[in-house]
């Protein structure tokens, strides 16, 4: 009898897990969708701005002073931010916890549960293996929510599907109770297992109860399987920016994105944004500098996008010790520079910077 048991629960998780998913298409008249359409890359996705870009500011000089508001045992590799936060007169409702690089936990104001880009460790398997095998940096581990606190979760955001962005091992364990929200294109990189997923173009907007979510654009590209003269997947799926809304707050997650004119363009759009999440790292590049650039904003591009935004506090992220190093001097250079140029370019949008696994209620 037990024997038997235990074949009718194997068999029930099986087919769990081959489960098909379910997908619609959220796009709507005002909806912008960036297709080529002719040439050898009709059917792939571009940026609104493509070409060369003109930045407000650029450090140049001493972009990394050492801080006393940045305490560091030994390298600058792990470092924990000990300045006074400055004070921020909004009162959103929105709660915001930092697990690391790019994934945040968000409690909205009537109490719905968000993730934002969830990565718990380093890659996808096979880009894993083969990382292990080149000898590659390794990433410490986020702070993971809990059992308890991922099956509080309503909804999950992707913005691309990068690898330090997007991990199917995490959506299994995330499991399918929650809905997911992903730019066009991306739901064919989901694992099988039942998933209930939203593919939305830019400007498109969906509810869950009275909470709005807006996809927003990014400056970006997208990618993530190579094979050698046989197959790749450049800009074959989209990538987003996300916009929250409720009880008339915002909250903005900017996803990976260059500085462009997409950021006035959102706020041309939906006004005045309250909580900005802005990246600040992977700029950096010996020899490539100005790609990395085009599609990762600089901490200055970070804060006169917050400023164009007319953001009321800005949270930065992609530095720290649960990054990837992707570009920079070190796991805190983009957090040094941020401080630096946000003291010379006399910044009037406050800045809050948490450390991995803080939140702040705002």
């Amino acid at each position: 009898m037990q024997n038997h048991l235990k074949v009718i629960i194997a068999a029930a998780l099986l087919s769990a897990c081959s489960s098909p998913n379910t997908v619609n298409v959220i796009a709507g008249q005002e909806s912008v969708i960036p297709l080529h359409n002719e040439g050898e890359r009709a059917g792939r996705y571009h940026n609104l701005y493509p070409g060369d870009k003109h930045y407000p500011t650029t450090c140049t000089d001493d972009c990394y002073p050492e801080t006393e508001l940045l305490q560091c045992n030994d390298t600058p590799l792990h470092c924990l931010y000990q300045g006074q936060q400055n004070p921020v007169s909004i009162n959103t409702g929105f709660t915001v916890r930092w697990l690391g690089h790019a994934s945040f936990m968000i409690e909205t104001p009537n109490g719905e549960h968000l993730l934002f880009d969830p990565v718990k460790e380093q890659f996808d398997s096979p880009v894993d293996l083969a990382f292990k095998l080149a000898g590659g940096m390794y990433r410490n581990p986020g702070f993971w929510p809990t059992k308890n606190e991922l099956n509080q979760i309503d909804a999950v955001m992707y913005s691309h599907i990068h690898y330090d962005h997007f991990n199917k091992a995490d959506i299994e364990e995330i499991g399918n109770q929650p809905r997911y929200l992903v730019p066009l294109g991306v739901a064919d990189n989901f694992p099988t297992g039942g998933f209930n997923i939203s593919e939305m173009a830019w400007y498109a907007s969906t509810q869950i109860n009275d909470l709005t979510i807006h996809a927003v654009p990014a400056h970006h590209f997208s990618s993530r399987v190579l094979v050698p003269f046989i197959y790749e997947d450049n800009n074959k799926d989209l990538w987003n920016g996300w916009l929250l809304e409720q009880n008339g707050n915002t909250l903005f997650f900017a996803g990976d994105t260059g500085y462009s004119q997409h950021f006035s363009d959102i706020k041309q759009k939906y006004g005045e944004i309250d909580v900005c999440l802005m990246p600040i790292a992977s700029y950096y590049h010996e020899e490539n500098g100005k790609w990395y650039r085009y599609v990762h904003t600089t901490p200055e591009d970070a804060l006169n996008a917050a400023r164009e935004l007319s953001c009321k506090v800005m949270i930065p992220w992609g530095y720290g010790n649960a990054s990837w190093q992707m570009g920079d001097h070190s796991s805190h250079s983009a957090l040094l520079r941020l401080l630096r140029m946000s003291h010379n370019m006399n910044e009037p949008v406050p800045l809050y910077i948490l450390n991995e696994g803080e939140q702040v209620h705002l």
